[in-house]
């Protein structure tokens, strides 16, 4: 690609980020979104997250599906979650994710060896 190419690319892509991101600034009260959508809406962070942690947990390193206790990271995962459900702290579900995932990788490692 020449250098004009990409600054081209680079200028295009900050006028549709503008335009898109300024819409609701632009149309104002003009537009309303229905009490059924913002209530859709609510949800969109929650799956938004899941969408994005839900395949790293139970995909291994070269992409193929691994479900099962050998997977530190699933098993970690679902441990985090039922810890979530019983004590309802982000940071403390977020510290013992950590926790959990990291014994079962050293033990996952060093049992290997043994």
């Amino acid at each position: 690609m020449a250098d004009w190419e990409v600054w081209l690319v680079i200028v295009l892509l900050a006028i549709s980020t503008a335009l898109t991101r300024s819409g609701v600034a632009l149309l104002g009260h003009r537009v309303t979104i229905p009490k059924r959508v913002q209530e859709m809406l609510r949800f969109a962070p929650a799956c938004a997250l899941a969408a994005i942690v839900v395949p790293d947990l139970v995909h291994g390193g070269s992409g193929e599906l691994h479900l099962g206790l050998a997977n530190p990271r699933l098993v970690a995962g679902v441990l985090s979650l039922g810890f979530y459900l019983l004590r309802r702290n982000m940071l403390q579900t977020i510290g013992f994710g950590m926790l959990a995932f990291t014994l079962l990788r050293v033990f996952h490692v060093f049992g290997a060896v043994a």
